[in-house]
């Protein structure tokens, strides 16, 4: 590893094997590389504090997470939020006009001190009452549902997000990239691709934007960015070297530098330490 580069890998079908979890393998070579070279490593995700810290805890790095996508940063030294990119009221209640307009209630994740407070109102999707059960009882996150003032409360939003039927999504996706400023993602499940998810952020807020962020506080003069979805392509163009997993979607790969193996064989790791 020459000069100060900071290696920056996306979590799920990248860094996470088949199990979505990040294998003993992988957590040994990034620890022995953070020992003995000092390697500057970190993930960004989609994902919240809530998920990466555990699946994290292996893993010796002092640099935050990036997560929400590039909404906020995650120091887990401290426990809290840094860099946090939230979503202006204004916004919040026009999105949230748009989903009630078509019969839907959006998550819409707030900052509240170290913590996200979820807040939904009404019905939600089989996938989404699956989604609530699999993250209940964290520290970092507290759910309310059935909250009728979901989308006035003071504390800043950093994430609205939808679990739902893919075609009554892609509607508001559609409205809403055509009337609101703000930066949404949308995208098929990978389980069932009548199932679409809607995520979105601050208008500008990406993940390529974080890592320009933090190589900048950390004064690194190289980014090696690693990802397999199309939500990755930004983070991947703003790197100095892109790396795609051989499992990446066909998109990806064109963006990328070069393809290593899969995010099943321990390859990012692998990857760094023949760096």
């Amino acid at each position: 590893m020459k000069g100060k580069t900071l290696y920056v890998s996306d979590m799920d079908g990248t860094l996470m094997g088949s199990d979505s979890r990040v294998s003993k393998a992988t957590a040994a070579i990034l620890n022995r590389l953070i020992d003995e070279r000092g390697l500057l490593f970190t993930v960004a995700t989609a994902r919240t504090p809530a998920t990466v810290v555990p699946l994290m805890s292996e893993v010796k790095t002092t640099l935050p997470y990036i997560v929400l996508a590039g909404a906020a940063m995650w120091d887990a030294q401290q426990g809290t939020f840094v860099d946090v990119q939230s979503i202006p009221h204004d916004t919040v209640r026009d999105i949230s006009a748009i989903f009630e307009k078509h019969g839907l209630h959006p998550f819409i994740y707030r900052q509240h001190g170290n913590m996200i407070h979820a807040h939904h109102c009404g019905a939600m999707s089989q996938q989404e009452e699956g989604f609530v059960k699999e993250r209940l009882n964290t520290p970092f996150k507290r759910f309310f549902l059935d909250n009728s003032h979901y989308a006035t409360s003071d504390d800043q939003a950093m994430l609205i997000f939808s679990m739902n039927d893919y075609a009554t999504l892609e509607r508001i996706y559609n409205e809403v990239r055509a009337t609101v400023d703000c930066s949404p993602m949308f995208y098929h499940d990978i389980f069932d691709p009548s199932v679409g998810l809607l995520e979105i952020y601050t208008s500008g807020c990406t993940k390529a934007g974080a890592i320009r962020r933090l190589a900048q506080r950390i004064n690194a003069d190289k980014i090696v960015a690693f990802g397999d979805n199309r939500n990755d392509i930004a983070m991947l163009q703003a790197a100095d070297h892109a790396v795609a997993v051989e499992n990446a979607f066909p998109e990806v790969k064109a963006v990328a530098h070069e393809v290593i193996g899969p995010n099943t064989a321990d390859s990012v790791a692998h990857y760094i330490e023949t760096s």
